[in-house]
């Protein structure tokens, strides 16, 4: 029953966080959004006392069930895992523990986050792993099946699916979910646990608190027949069924080496029974464990934890032409959302997970390429821009990288400035009247003036006011001009209020 119950509990989990992460009407984060919320690092780096608190308790009552029930990435290994086991069952043994490993990356992991180099913490981070992994290898083949639902759809003159664009939101971020996909693949496939007991930095944490845990898999050792089956089934390879040794460290309560004990030597049980096991279980026939009270007190950890805590836009070109793609430009300052407060600021607690680039239905967001902040999110309008009325990124974002907004601080919130280029704007490459930039600024900072101001009848063309403009992206993004736009947003190392 233990490994059932958390069978069911995992399974619960990770359907329901890879839907949140897959999500493109932004309904799911309503219900969904505090599974983001528990997860240990994006918890610690938001200093959500509470959550973080509630995790250790959790884990000194139960062990790291939170590795084998909350975890994602976890979870995907065990599937992986299962998987192999169907093809070659009892295959792995009983391995000491590789601190030589362990311990340096998880100080190194600490003194990047001290230092700031989100870049190195966003490799390790499991949730954040876990979150690069869907968005960019599986999120396009969901879009895929949601476009073909759409077009199945239309013919019947249903508008029950949309389409919705699909595109490589950043190369180097596909490349590193794809590689991080790959690697914890084979080792979930030949080691079961090796991830996360060997790099994993939050399961280190954890293994502090673990062996001390209250409840924990132990063995009767008048029952224990040294058949060494425990030890082949545990995917941690924590089992020493010679010593009759469990190291907790390591353990993640699966429950498997339990579902394969024949003679029911191994239990989970408050250690301060243990030396009472002999008086209270004098008839060996009988169970050594009450079942039931082992799925309810998996059941209620995970209630403890969890109590703690549009269409998308078509391009059309009337069919007379194909539209130029616009190119980014090169900006000094890379912009980083509204609630991020500053660049440092974003640096320091980003994770990488990929929910707000998910999440963000104007397809402003994609991850960076720069070398400290790779993969944390930056803005770009070559697709869209960032509407005043959307606060969307700042309501999912589990790590306080993007503070949650209103959208009245939104609007009052500059994270950049337009720049206008002369020797790209139609009116003086063209000689014609434009004029799109003033009047899509949703802040009334673009006014049109003269481009000679001594004669009245020259063709017009924008002046930002940099006091009034937000940095939303509107004229960047609406400027007809190809493929560079005639304006562009500067980014703000510190964002303003106006």
């Amino acid at each position: 029953m233990l490994r059932k119950t958390r069978i069911i509990l995992a399974a619960l989990m990770m359907t329901f966080i890879t839907l949140l992460l897959l999500d493109i009407t932004g309904v799911l984060h309503h219900y969904l959004g505090w599974m983001a919320k528990i997860q240990f690092l994006p918890a610690l780096l938001a200093l959500n006392v509470g959550i973080v608190f509630a995790l250790i308790i959790v884990t000194l009552i139960f062990g790291r069930i939170y590795c084998s029930v909350i975890c994602p990435l976890g979870i995907m290994q065990d599937l992986i895992s299962w998987i192999h086991g169907k093809r070659k069952k009892n295959r792995f043994n009983f391995s000491p523990e590789k601190k030589w490993i362990r311990y340096p990356v998880l100080v190194v992991f600490i003194v990047a986050i001290i230092a700031g180099i989100g870049s190195f913490v966003a490799l390790l981070a499991p949730y954040s792993a876990y979150g690069r992994i869907v968005v960019n290898l599986f999120k396009p083949i969901y879009e895929a099946g949601n476009n073909l639902l759409a077009s199945m759809a239309e013919h019947f003159n249903s508008y029950a699916f949309y389409h919705v664009d699909i595109w490589i939101k950043s190369m180097p971020t596909l490349i590193i979910a794809a590689c991080t996909f790959v690697i914890i693949a084979i080792l979930a496939w030949r080691g079961g646990r090796t991830y996360c007991n060997t790099i994993c930095p939050v399961g280190t944490i954890l293994s502090f608190f673990a062996r001390f845990s209250w409840l924990r898999i132990q063995f009767d050792t008048e029952k224990c027949r040294n058949c060494s089956k425990c030890s082949k089934n545990c995917k941690a390879s924590c089992i020493d069924y010679k010593n009759h040794q469990v190291d907790y460290s390591r353990c993640v309560a699966c429950g498997n080496c339990i579902e394969s004990c024949n003679f029911g030597a191994l239990s989970y049980r408050p250690v301060k029974l243990k030396k009472q096991e002999s008086a209270k279980h004098a008839d060996s026939s009988a169970p050594s464990h009450d079942a039931s009270r082992r799925s309810f007190l998996l059941g209620t950890a995970l209630a403890t934890t969890a109590t703690a805590l549009s269409q998308a836009k078509k391009k059309v070109d009337g069919g007379f032409a194909k539209i130029e793609e616009k190119v980014a430009p090169q900006r000094i300052t890379p912009i980083t959302p509204p609630g991020s407060l500053s660049a440092a600021n974003m640096q320091r607690h980003c994770t990488a997970c990929q929910l707000c680039v998910s999440a963000c239905p104007n397809q402003v967001l994609r991850p960076s390429t720069g070398l400290l902040t790779l993969m944390q999110p930056t803005m770009s309008y070559e697709l869209g821009y960032c509407r005043p009325e959307c606060n969307r990124c700042s309501q999912v974002c589990p790590a306080g990288a993007i503070k949650p907004i209103t959208k009245e601080e939104k609007v009052s919130t500059q994270v950049g400035h337009a720049v206008w280029i002369k020797k790209n704007c139609i009116p003086v490459t063209e000689g014609v009247e434009c004029g799109n930039c003033e009047r899509h600024c949703p802040a009334g900072a673009i006014e049109m003036v003269p481009l000679d101001p001594d004669d009245e009848m020259s063709v017009l063309i924008p002046a930002v006011n940099e006091t009034k403009c937000i940095g939303c992206g509107a004229c960047e993004n609406l400027c007809p001009a190809r493929p560079f736009s005639a304006i562009y947003v500067e980014g703000h190392e510190v964002h303003k209020t106006l």
